[in-house]
């Protein structure tokens, strides 16, 4: 599986960005797709994930009710919408395939990232 990670760019605080994710080499409607980012200087951290099926999310705290990932299994694709950003949330953002789980080593797959920049 191919991860190609899209939609980084500078935005100011408040707000929104529309992350996607498009995979390719396998069906994937059997993975689950998450989100990590990591800021300059610290580890990656989990973001949120979404099971194969759609029928289940999961967020870290720190985003829930402003982040939502969804995915289309007929695109292949995986989003995060990103609404009211903050300076915090400015970090390289990266998709992974794996386990319904919010720990990196249930990822296999990983994408390259894409730079999100939140700044006045």
């Amino acid at each position: 599986v191919q991860l190609q990670a899209s939609g980084g760019g500078l935005v100011q605080p408040g707000g929104s960005l529309r992350l996607s994710c498009a995979a390719s080499g396998r069906a994937f409607t059997n993975l689950s797709l998450g989100w990590f980012r990591q800021a300059p200087g610290k580890e990656r951290e989990f973001v949120a994930t979404i099971l194969w099926s759609a029928f289940s999310t999961t967020y870290a705290d720190s985003v829930q009710g402003q982040f939502t990932i969804s995915r289309d299994n007929a695109k292949n694709t995986v989003y995060l919408m990103m609404n009211s950003l903050k300076p915090e949330d400015t970090a390289l953002y990266y998709c992974a395939a794996g386990s319904y789980s919010s720990k990196r080593r249930d990822y296999v797959y990983w994408g390259q990232g894409t730079q999100v920049t939140v700044s006045s």
